[in-house]
């Protein structure tokens, strides 16, 4: 799973024209992926504003927060899930996400229900 990372700052720090650049590469490497077979499914995330933290305490008791749980600056604002034949092949195609020049592109294996990667 290529996981992308925003930073409300850097977002408001780029130009209209940067901004369009960036959704014209994902439009294209989505094609890219969906052509070669290797999309999965790929996903905006709504604001993080919208989130709510979910907590069962040692009570059985619910709790929950709005917001995500962390105190930091970036979010998660995305995600495409890819069938590749190994990490390295994940970390190119997290590479070429056009976040990856301003924010975080992480890469991390999906488990299957055993807990072993697929």
């Amino acid at each position: 799973m290529l996981l992308i990372y925003s930073n409300p700052e850097s977002w408001a720090g780029l130009s209209a024209e940067q901004r369009e650049d960036l959704s014209r590469s994902h439009q294209g490497l989505t094609r890219e992926l969906t052509d070669q077979g290797l999309l999965v499914s790929a996903a905006g995330l709504a604001d993080p504003i919208t989130t709510r933290t979910v907590f069962v305490n040692a009570d059985n008791t619910r709790s929950t927060t709005d917001g995500p749980y962390a105190e930091a600056k970036e979010h998660l604002a995305g995600f495409y899930l890819v069938e590749c034949e190994d990490i390295d092949q994940a970390i190119d195609y997290a590479a070429r996400m056009p976040d990856a020049k301003h924010v975080a592109v992480e890469v991390r294996p999906v488990m299957d229900a055993s807990g072993m990667e697929m």
